[in-house]
């Protein structure tokens, strides 16, 4: 019986990871039109077409500011050429479909062994198509899926994990992250000799490897960031700034964005603090302890960055999903908090960013619930992780003592 209901489970896992991935291939191929008429596949036919023309040159784009991404972003970039029989975008959102087909396949693998759970799966499953196109219209899906794989070989195959996230980290830097709760030196150490290889090879082949450096310290506040509810709320009480297209996104510019820009850069030293610190402490380490401190270490860098572009909750939805692989988690309730916030999130990108980028009352609660979500989700994952790692183990409770009959005394 258990066998039968495992398998109806996972038939419908896979009909509704069809279904919904169906109709995300309708929206990017535009057979059908994405409701909000924002066009969320221009990056990939404009922007990313263009780096394409010059990537395949064999130099970077040293001449636009928003190439903001480290060397091996290059690859996502131009891996629609081995579809040469398909357009430049059709070629990449087939990509990012399989990219999507990888990652569920990594988290159905270990489902059916002892101590794992298809829970994560269905985060996948859930929580993916919530974001809407824009999903397989930017590469972030690719970095998740090199992301996902390395966690889940962390455990067993340390060398792995550690390569992988080197590569990771060098196609988008955030994946770097997944080291925080990493003990075992053989991971440094893959970690360390695959990253020194692929930069020295990046840096001999291709002109501008590390360009992108020089162009992310310039960056301001976003309009979808957690320091920006500031700004959204300060132009209804008369705050004179502007919203402007800078260094390839949305921006605030105006009196005092430089302060808040700032705030969030002592947010984000914080936050590196504070898991330093755990790290220092914990002293209960479990298999899915891996998965946890990564997508706690990913939430607190994405709420204190300058910028939270909307694909990175398919980075939130990829890690969560991992850590709920496994049965004895913690992190239910932040991971839940993940996917409401990429509901929230496609209501105000594509949906309603003429609100968002208006600071009007729709726009500002929209980013007040998302925003509020993460900062909750941050929190939450960050507790349950002290709790899980850091101190004596809850002591457990103690078997009960039989009892000998009560004597009743016999009267002479």
């Amino acid at each position: 019986m258990e066998t039968k209901g495992a398998g109806r489970s996972l038939a419908w896992l896979l009909a509704t990871w069809g279904v919904t991935r169906l109709v995300l291939l309708l929206f990017v191929f535009q057979v059908w039109i994405f409701p909000g008429g924002l066009d969320v596949t221009s990056d990939v036919s404009v922007t990313y077409r263009g780096w394409y023309e010059v990537l395949r040159h064999g130099t970077f784009p040293l001449d636009d500011v928003t190439w903001q991404y480290p060397p091996a972003a290059a690859l996502p970039i131009l891996a629609p050429a081995v579809l040469p029989f398909l357009s430049y975008a059709h070629a990449f959102f087939i990509l990012a479909f399989l990219a999507d087909a990888v990652v569920l396949h990594l988290l159905l693998y270990p489902a059916g062994r002892p101590g794992r759970s298809p829970r994560g799966a269905w985060v996948w499953v859930a929580g993916v198509p919530l974001l809407g196109p824009t999903v397989y219209a930017r590469y972030d899906v690719m970095v998740t899926a090199v992301a996902v794989a390395a966690l889940l070989a962390g455990v067993r195959h340390p060398r792995v994990m550690g390569a992988l996230t080197a590569f990771g980290a060098l196609l988008k830097v955030w994946p770097a992250l997944l080291l925080v709760g990493v003990v075992r030196r053989r991971a440094w150490a893959a970690a360390a000799v695959t990253a020194a290889g692929l930069t020295t090879v990046f840096t001999v082949a291709m002109p501008g490897a590390f360009a992108f450096l020089t162009f992310q310290r310039s960056r301001g506040t976003e309009v979808e960031s957690l320091g920006a509810l500031v700004f959204h709320v300060a132009r209804h009480f008369g705050w004179h700034g502007q919203v402007l297209l800078n260094y390839g996104s949305l921006e605030f510019l105006g009196p005092h964005v430089d302060q808040v820009s700032t705030v969030a850069l002592a947010l984000t030293g914080a936050a590196f603090g504070w898991l330093l610190l755990w790290r220092l402490r914990a002293v209960r380490r479990t298999p899915h302890t891996l998965a946890d401190a990564a997508f706690t270490a990913v939430l607190l860098f994405t709420v204190t960055s300058r910028v939270i572009s909307p694909q990175y909750l398919v980075w939130l939805v990829g890690l969560a999903a991992v850590c709920l692989s496994y049965r004895a988690s913690r992190m239910g309730a932040p991971a839940l908090m993940v996917v409401v916030a990429s509901f929230v999130t496609v209501l105000e990108f594509p949906l309603g960013f003429g609100h968002v980028v208006a600071s009007d009352r729709y726009g500002v609660l929209l980013m007040l619930v998302r925003n509020g979500l993460l900062v909750a989700a941050s929190l939450t994952a960050g507790r349950e992780l002290w709790r899980a790692t850091v101190g004596p183990a809850p002591a457990a409770p103690l078997p009960p003592q039989p009892t000998r009959p009560r004597q009743t005394p016999v009267s002479s």
